[in-house]
């Protein structure tokens, strides 16, 4: 064979090598573009709440999509933008989720799709009581606040939900509780697209936000504090309820913890208001005999159930009370807590400081 043939075999050779290594570089960089605009998480059922306001540029939305964890890959994300120019963006609040691709979610604003546009906001105050989030959730929706507390005490619908969430057991069906789900339904905002949503539908977004704050502290309640689920939030309940000040949480929670371990009753004025349905200040000595489980002036030990709604912050305060050799504490009119080992201590610095 001619050495000019030898040439020319070897350079048709070397193209074709060469244009089966770019072949394999274009898909290779088209599969990690395509997975770096698909969905984070394609199983997910949780909802993202993503606000855009007037003005925002595309790539100040691809930084929030990416803080809310919607972004598989940022630089995918950016060249998306470059190839797609995305120019009618809606200012809104949308509902997406994680189960959502880049390219769905630029869509859905882009047209301003109901589907995903925020209708509903309910919120729970942390610290209220179911009472006060039937309330909320009445005054948003069409549904009257009896008909939510007569859902919420289906005992029916109750069982169901025991079978769905691990937090919630047999405890919730005890007869002495007022209201069955009281201290399960998290205290925050929730944004439904649905204009209308379905009570169960509110009330799984709550509980499913529950097990969420809930389950990373679930080994931490048991080592720190020995308590079940429910008697947790019941501890949990009355340190928020009892507590003005974020800084007090863990040294009221350590102070009820010392009353506890020495099989003292919590004498807890929350608990005997929960117990009349009643929203005050003091509590009179007759009050303090209200025969109800929930009353831990009667009753020594944790009351029967949660008397409101906890954030997790305090959940945290409580797992890591603040130990210490008090027993008492007394909240001045400005707020400020004063703590004393003794009830002579006590007795001398409510007299000093009362107040009401």
């Amino acid at each position: 064979m001619s050495e000019a043939k030898v040439n020319k075999k070897g350079k048709i050779k070397f193209v074709v090598i060469l244009l089966a290594v770019i072949a394999a570089l274009l898909a290779g960089g088209l599969f990690f573009y395509v997975h770096g605009i698909s969905a984070t998480d394609p199983n997910s059922k949780e909802d993202v709440l993503v606000t855009i306001e007037n003005g925002t540029g595309a790539l100040q939305i691809l930084n929030q999509l990416d803080e809310a964890g919607l972004v598989q890959n940022k630089l995918c994300g950016r060249v998306y933008l470059k190839l797609s120019s995305p120019e009618s963006i809606q200012a809104n609040t949308y509902v997406f989720s994680k189960a959502m691709t880049l390219t769905e979610m630029f869509d859905a604003m882009n047209t301003a799709d109901p589907n995903y546009i925020s209708r509903s906001k309910i919120t729970i105050i942390e610290g209220s009581t179911i009472n006060q989030a039937a309330e909320a959730i009445a005054k948003e929706t069409g549904f009257s606040k009896k008909d939510i507390l007569v859902k919420w005490s289906d005992e029916d619908y109750l069982k169901a939900l025991i079978d769905q969430y691990w937090f919630l057991t047999d405890d919730i069906l005890n007869p002495d509780l007022l209201c069955p789900l009281e201290g399960y339904l998290y205290p925050e905002t929730y944004f439904f697209s649905a204009e209308d949503p379905n009570l169960e539908e509110l009330t799984k977004a709550m509980l499913d936000k529950m097990d969420q704050e809930l389950t990373p502290l679930k080994d931490d309640i048991k080592t720190s504090l020995d308590m079940t689920i429910h008697e947790f939030l019941s501890f949990a309940s009355v340190v928020e309820a009892e507590s003005l000040f974020e800084a007090d949480r863990a040294k009221i929670a350590g102070v009820f913890k010392n009353r506890l371990d020495k099989n003292m009753a919590l004498q807890s004025d929350i608990t005997v208001l929960y117990a009349m349905g009643e929203k005050k200040v003091n509590v009179s000595i007759a009050e303090t005999k209200t025969d109800s489980k929930y009353n831990t002036y009667k009753y020594t030990g944790l009351p029967v159930g949660p008397v409101c709604a906890v954030p997790v912050r305090t959940m945290k305060a409580c797992v890591n009370y603040e130990p210490s050799d008090y027993l008492f504490f007394f909240a001045t009119q400005e707020g400020k807590v004063l703590y004393s080992k003794t009830y002579a201590e006590h007795q001398k610095i409510v007299n000093e400081n009362k107040w009401y």
